[in-house]
């Protein structure tokens, strides 16, 4: 766990967030399933103004009506109980009602209109014999809402099919303008301007396009589970703020800069100035931007003032780059490490090394005869697995363990902050992309391995964050790993199908197939890891 010394900003308790309940309503037409939607009030606290589907908070009362609603039996108390919220929602918002008379008829529009909007509505449907249809109602996905905002909410969003027989009529004081809207077309008005949306509503419609009926998204519904849960985080981009989900690149780094919340953090990449991340820890990305290289290398500074900094990965042989090291260091450079030999990792070593009058040893691990030609290196002083660089002054204390990984390359070697739990990952591990793997320098059996192995750090040495050597900070460090792992034995399988498909051909013939979810541009670089699965699937034939 990062400790709470290093963080940038003083941190503050997020609010509590609220338990309410939001329902969708669907229903199909021969264009596919619409959805109901109403917009609210431009004076409401909260979303003013913007499109959204009916809800509200959860009352005391929601929870004890449970013996006037019919349940599944998979449906427990606080499903039923977030199910029965969201049906008082629907009819006080929009006249919507969710309920069966005795004899099992769902109620119509003139059983609607003999009950009064503003009086009890527990009390009403109880004296008219009335069941609530809570056993009609699926958990779609759960949303709590962003950290950083004055009131917040954790809410079931779900979902159930609009009863026949009813016509939405909103209530006018909350909720305004009831329309049934199909997901692609509320998400092309909204980015048109002329339907404002916040930002579950639109993730939601994401999810939602890609559903042709309303019995698929409810039988995609049926296990009880909720198909996404999330809690957003902001950020700044272009000088606006942006708010991500958990599964996407920039969530992780987020959350390490940004624990509570507050949007303070520019997700921008930018070469001329380093970014802080941590009071221990800055990147300074290259100015290599490209297909390999994504955003470009990103040079990581460990370490404060008073300990003095050690470099990770100084990048390609770039005077400016350099220069900005050392600006960014002030020269006090106690070490400098390289994650390993490729080209826009280890070249400006020696250039950082000759600025700084510290004369900092350049470490790492020397490569071997298998490397490419632009990928000769030899370090000062070859690190040893295990071996632990310290950097300590002031009363703080930086220890970065060396983990031996080859598989990228031969001569490969992350790094754990073991104070803060923070992998740095050197090309191993990216963030928003996997990894090309070229034998034989690079190994897939060696890179598998060496996943694994990063996989038990993890678990021993509380790692949370990975610090990838292109891209953003990646959170959920031991999932993103069993992730990458679970992607690459994918792959394989799709290479083993290939090679079973045309047991004659070769990897021409295997490419195509292997790889036709990857566009057709990045094909010469896939090739690479291509020849690396069949090398280690010929490997394996034999055991099998």
């Amino acid at each position: 766990m990062v400790r709470s010394t290093q963080l940038l900003h003083t941190q503050r308790e997020p609010v509590p967030a609220r338990p309410a309940a939001t329902i969708l309503l669907l229903r199909d037409t021969a264009d596919g399933f619409e959805l109901l939607m109403t917009r609210r009030s431009a004076t409401a606290s909260f979303a003013p103004g913007a499109y959204v589907f009916p809800g509200g908070a959860i009352d005391a009362a929601d929870a004890q009506a449970h013996a006037l609603a019919n349940r599944r039996p998979t449906q427990d108390d606080a499903h039923l109980t977030q199910a029965i919220a969201a049906i008082r929602e629907s009819y006080e918002e929009l006249g919507v009602l969710l309920a069966r008379h005795p004899d099992g008829r769902h109620v119509n529009d003139a059983d609607i209109a003999s009950i009064h909007r503003h009086e009890p509505f527990f009390e009403h449907c109880q004296a008219r014999g009335l069941r609530l249809a809570a056993d009609e109602v699926f958990l779609l996905a759960r949303w709590i809402t962003d950290r950083d905002l004055p009131k917040r909410f954790d809410v079931p969003f779900l979902v159930a099919r609009m009863p026949q027989g009813q016509q939405p009529v909103a209530d006018e004081a909350e909720q305004f303008e009831p329309a049934w809207v199909r997901p692609a077309d509320a998400l092309a008005r909204h980015a048109a301007g002329g339907f404002p949306m916040i930002f579950p509503t639109v993730r939601t419609l994401e999810r939602l396009r890609e559903f042709p009926t309303v019995q698929a998204v409810l039988d995609a519904c049926a296990s009880e589970r909720p198909l996404w849960e999330c809690t957003p985080r902001g950020g700044r981009v272009g000088g606006q703020e942006r708010r991500f989900m958990e599964h996407e690149t920039a969530f992780g780094e987020l959350e390490l800069v940004c624990p509570d919340g507050q949007i303070v953090h520019d997700l921008d990449w930018r070469s001329d100035r380093a970014a802080p991340l941590l009071r221990n820890l800055r990147r300074l990305t290259a100015p290599n931007p490209g297909v390999m290289t994504g955003p470009g290398t990103n040079s990581y500074i460990v370490g404060d003032a008073a300990t003095g900094y050690l470099v990770i990965d100084p990048g390609p042989d770039d005077a400016t780059h350099v220069q900005r090291l050392f600006e960014a260091t002030g020269g006090d450079v106690r070490m400098i490490v390289c994650t390993h030999s490729h080209a826009d990792h280890s070249p400006a070593a020696r250039p950082l090394q000759a600025l700084c009058p510290t004369r900092p040893p350049i470490l790492g691990l020397p490569s071997q005869p298998t490397a490419m030609p632009n990928a000769k290196f030899t370090p000062d002083r070859t690190l040893a697995d295990g071996e632990v660089l310290v950097l300590q002054g002031g009363g703080n204390t930086h220890s970065l363990e060396v983990v031996y990984t080859p598989g990228h390359a031969a001569n490969h070697l992350c790094l754990v902050l073991r104070e803060d739990g923070l992998l740095f990952s050197g090309d191993h591990i990216l963030n928003g992309s996997t990894t090309v793997v070229i034998p034989p320098d690079g190994g897939m059996t060696t890179y598998l391995d060496s996943l694994d192995r990063l996989a038990r750090a993890c678990e021993t040495q509380g790692i949370e964050f990975i610090m990838p050597a292109h891209g953003h900070v990646l959170g959920f460090a031991s999932q993103a790993i069993a992730k990458l792992k679970a992607h690459r034995l994918a792959r394989e399988a799709k290479v083993a199908a290939a090679m079973r498909a045309r047991p004659a051909g070769d990897l021409d013939d295997w490419l195509p197939l292997a790889y036709d979810d990857v566009p057709q541009p990045l094909w010469p670089m896939a090739k690479h890891s291509l020849r690396a699965h069949v090398e280690r699937l010929r490997t394996l034939a034999p055991a099998a």
